[in-house]
């Protein structure tokens, strides 16, 4: 059986948390023949928790991580940083979910317990694991309403929040947009760049070979192993694990099943001591819209790449993966809107980074995991929740590869299969116009 990938990832926008940051490690590319006990494809959050959960099991394994870009400038490097361990169910009105919401709280906060160990382990600067929590933000008595129906959703499953009244939410933020917010304590807030380039470092460190740069274009059995094709080398090992999240459909793996979204954000420049006097609040904090298709903000310091603003709101379908500079530039206008909406202070700034970021979906929110063929595995679609959710299906997709059971793979093996979507182009016409409709909806969020 051979797997050919009609496209490779990449990004038309720069990934502002690493561009922010000094400079990563190098990596080398592919080159020439190589051997391992097992491949991993894409080193972003699941890819990376994959590999350290296999050293975890088996120390002497040869571990080979390969990832199409540089480290962090993929999807880990372009997401809100937002570890969330409670309900986060993207398609609701409140974000509660549905199912057994006790052990997905526990298997999220199993994943922040997983990346903050990581950190400890190698090293990576807490700021970029900060155990902050987050705050949903409300903009308008209906938003407020939604908060606390959520917030009693909370209490009925023993989880504590905290209320804050709109001058809370200024002193926070320096912000008067907000009428209310629902504090949460149990997110992990990450400088995602940050974490994951430390991650990688550290695997590498342990013994872990990691090439960048080096976009798999096929793979296909040979005997008794996988051999895996790059521009500039080949690679075999018996096991594979797929953590390439959409880009399992390139290889023809769930096709018409996965729904390829993107989102979009901006970051401003580093704000000198004139504008932050003007701001006011607190010099981090992390606001999610109590409506899912809301404007999500956040507020940096130095310690996680300067003093800055970042702000996330728009969402369009994409089938084939790829953003255009009039998606980027639309999004950048609402998004600058929404910025002097909440900051008025320092209105009219101009952003100094404007990104889109991949995640995908299926129709029925379960992620992919198990032995998909002979020795290959996955660890994709996060669902939009792609740091927790990426790591459980790194993790989840590492066990399975060695025959290893916990409650993070007896929870994803117990997922039904992917539903089909709707034909194209139809599906695209409809969801884009469905995201419109609830981005309005949404527009003071």
């Amino acid at each position: 059986m051979r797997y050919t990938a009609k496209r490779t990832p990449r990004f038309a926008s720069p990934a502002a948390w690493a561009e922010i940051l000094l400079q990563g490690a190098a990596y080398p590319s592919l080159e020439g023949a190589q051997a391992a006990d097992v491949v991993i494809v894409g080193a972003g959050f699941a890819g990376l928790s994959a590999a350290r959960r296999l050293r975890q099991l088996d120390p002497a394994l040869r571990i080979s991580v390969l990832d199409a870009l540089d480290i962090a400038e993929g999807s880990a490097g372009r997401n809100s940083g937002f570890m969330i361990d409670l309900p986060h169910d993207l398609s609701s009105e409140n974000y509660a979910g549905g199912g057994d919401e006790a052990a997905l709280i526990a298997l999220n906060r199993q994943a922040i317990q997983f990346a903050r160990s990581a950190a400890q382990e190698y090293g990576i600067n807490p700021a970029y694991v900060d155990p902050a929590g987050k705050v949903n933000g409300a903009a308008s008595p209906t938003a407020d309403a939604r908060n606390r129906s959520y917030a009693a959703h909370l209490a009925q499953l023993g989880e504590t929040s905290e209320h804050l009244d709109a001058k809370a939410m200024h002193a926070l933020t320096g912000s008067h947009h907000y009428l209310s917010g629902l504090y949460t304590p149990g997110t992990l807030m990450l400088q995602p760049a940050g974490y994951i380039r430390g991650l990688a470092a550290g695997l590498a460190q342990a013994g872990v070979q990691l090439f960048t740069q080096s976009a798999v274009t096929s793979f296909a059995r040979e005997g008794d192993t996988w051999q895996l094709q790059t521009a500039k080398g080949q690679i075999t090992a018996p096991r594979i694990i797929l953590a390439t999240n959409g880009h399992l459909e390139s290889f023809g793996i769930a096709k018409g099943r996965l729904m390829q979204l993107f989102l979009y954000a901006s970051m401003t420049p580093e704000l000198d001591a004139a504008q932050l006097r003007l701001l006011g609040g607190a010099s981090r904090w992390g606001i999610t819209p109590s409506d899912p298709m809301g404007t999500t903000v956040r507020r940096i310091d130095t310690a996680q790449g300067g003093h800055r603003i970042i702000i996330r709101t728009c969402a369009t379908l994409r089938p084939d993966m790829q953003v255009s500079a009039s998606d980027v530039a639309r999004a950048s206008a609402v998004q600058r809107s929404k910025f002097d909406a909440r900051f008025p202070q320092l209105a009219g700034m101009a952003m100094q980074y404007e990104w889109a970021g991949h995640l995908c979906l299926s129709l029925n929110g379960v992620a992919v995991t198990g032995e998909i063929d002979q020795g290959v595995y996955a660890a994709a679609v996060q669902n939009g929740l792609g740091t927790a959710r990426g790591t459980l299906t790194g993790i989840a997709a590492a066990e399975a590869a060695l025959g290893h059971r916990s409650d993070i793979t007896a929870y994803f093996s117990a997922e039904p299969a992917l539903r089909k979507l709707p034909p194209q182009p139809f599906a695209a016409w409809g969801a884009n116009a469905y995201l419109r409709w609830k981005e309005h909806r949404a527009r003071a969020e």
